[in-house]
């Protein structure tokens, strides 16, 4: 994590969470959200806010923030209103936009975050608003800007912490917590390079021991959990070296430069007067029953914490390996697959398929870009090479390469051992010849162990393996070598 040197301060963040709805409309017209079409394709009247042109809610908006509510213990309001958020800029056709002001729809929840120490920490959550995206404005090309409008009505939901985080490393794991929460609920891809998933901070710093908050900018142009922390980490030093010299902070908006590594001023900071916020006139009130309450919570899945928390109760697995394994929900639903899929079931046969999981199939996933979903080695078919393996039938060379075989071949493992032969050897009295082999073909190597060097006895284990193309079971020729030493299993190890 970034180090910050705040002396006799600490910082004050509050981050402000963008999410990009997985809807296959937007917000308030039938317009299609599809990510990536040609410019200015996926509008209408109503998003490019045409006169007479009316807005309809889309439920299923409605329904996606009610899960993101309960989800972080929100209180939901039974009845909240839309309202205008006024102001101009070229990629806001209408000059405003619909979102939520003095009634959000969810408010009062908190996010849990695990820290470095293991121990937790709860994130107030202010509130979960709805409310619909801008437009977008591109400067990279050879003309001053260019206006692409697809994005426009595209519906987002605001979570807003409260000031509650104090580094930028806590912060770091709070957007973390969130986004992982929004994709376990299905309703954001949680893509922060295309902007599914986007994030301001208000940051202030205060001397040690106050209870009032500093003075507070707000830190924009964060796409990625890096740059909050750098920016996070720049901008309270910054603050603490102008306070230190007598300055002042000023009220205002900040672009976080990722090439520079620094923040710089945009505008002075708004206030909420400045948008003239007023009641959306053509949307009525959002009225949400107590049964649809209900029944949202019912349909809810484990969330990430307690499911770490369970799989690290249930399987015997280490918190490192609980916290890799619910990274993603579908990870997670492969593993407990995987586990349930096994014969004879053991905590020694869970951990070997979570080291399978985190070690070969993540390298696989990340050499092809590809998610657990397209992994062509289905969770029963690791759960029988697994049990190969727990039961001596292989090697773990052996096991290795079954793996390999097993992402081009729709065989069972079981199936391509006994095809290819590939049982392990554990006939004492054929590896008793290959140690003698081993031994006859490198005489120096036993002065060597019996001087001190017992690295050699795992040098003289790869011999056998190699005389019996990787079949020996390399338990009992570790045993066989040390009883032809004459040396002890402790003093070896």
């Amino acid at each position: 994590m970034q180090s910050v040197h705040t002396g006799d301060y600490e910082a004050v963040i509050g981050l402000e969470v963008h999410a990009q709805l997985l809807t296959a409309t937007k917000a308030f017209c039938r317009c299609s959200t599809q990510y990536g079409a040609a410019p200015n394709t996926n509008v209408c009247p109503v998003c490019l806010g045409h006169p007479g042109a009316l807005p309809v809610l889309n439920r299923q908006v409605v329904e996606f923030t009610l899960r993101m509510g309960l989800a972080t213990g929100c209180t939901i309001r039974p009845r909240s209103r839309f309202a205008r958020k006024n102001y101009f800029y070229p990629d806001l056709p209408k000059g405003y936009q619909i979102s939520q002001y003095e009634d959000p729809i969810c408010y009062g929840g908190f996010v849990e975050i695990e820290l470095e120490d293991g121990t937790t920490k709860r994130i107030g959550i202010t509130r979960i608003h709805m409310e619909e995206d801008a437009g977008k404005s591109i400067h990279d090309h050879d003309v001053d800007t260019l206006i692409d409008l697809n994005r426009c009505g595209v519906p987002l939901i605001e979570i807003v912490s409260e000031p509650d985080i104090r580094s930028p490393g806590e912060a770091v794991l709070y957007l973390q917590a969130i986004r992982q929460l929004l994709m376990y609920l299905g309703i954001c891809d949680g893509n922060m390079e295309e902007g599914s998933l986007r994030c301001d901070a208000n940051v202030s710093v205060r001397r040690r021991g106050s209870d009032r908050f500093g003075t507070k900018t707000e830190v924009k142009n964060l796409n990625s959990f890096r740059n909050v922390e750098r920016a996070l980490a720049y901008e309270i030093e910054r603050q603490i070296a102008v306070l230190a010299q007598g300055g002042t902070i000023e009220q205002e908006t900040r672009m976080w430069d990722a090439s520079s590594g620094s923040t710089r001023p945009m505008r002075s900071k708004e206030f909420a007067h400045d948008y003239r916020y007023f009641p959306e006139p053509d949307l009525v009130p959002v009225e949400v029953s107590a049964e649809w309450i209900e029944r949202v919570r019912a349909e809810l899945p484990e969330l990430p914490l307690a499911r770490k928390r369970r799989l690290q109760e249930q399987y015997g697995i280490p918190a490192y390996d609980a916290g890799i394994l619910i990274a993603e929900r579908s990870l997670a639903d492969y593993f407990e697959r995987a586990c349930g899929a096994l014969r004879e079931p053991s905590p020694e046969r869970y951990k070997l398929i979570s080291n399978w999981i985190m070690t070969e199939v993540l390298r696989i996933l990340g050499e092809r870009k590809i998610d657990i979903g397209s992994f062509p080695i289905e969770p029963e078919r690791l759960a029988e090479l697994v049990e190969l393996q727990a039961q001596r039938t292989i090697s773990s060379r052996i096991a290795k390469e079954l793996f390999a075989e097993l992402l081009s071949s729709p065989a069972r493992p079981s199936e391509l051992v006994a095809e290819r032969g590939m049982v392990q050897v554990s006939d004492a009295g054929y590896l008793e010849q290959l140690v003698e082999r081993a031994l006859s073909e490198n005489p120096d190597t036993i002065e060597k162990y019996r001087a001190g060097k017992v690295a050699v006895l795992g040098f003289l284990v790869g011999q056998v393996m190699k005389y019996s193309q990787g079949k020996a079971n390399p338990e009992l020729v570790r045993t066989l070598l040390l009883e032809r030493l004459g040396h002890s299993d402790a003093l070896a190890r």
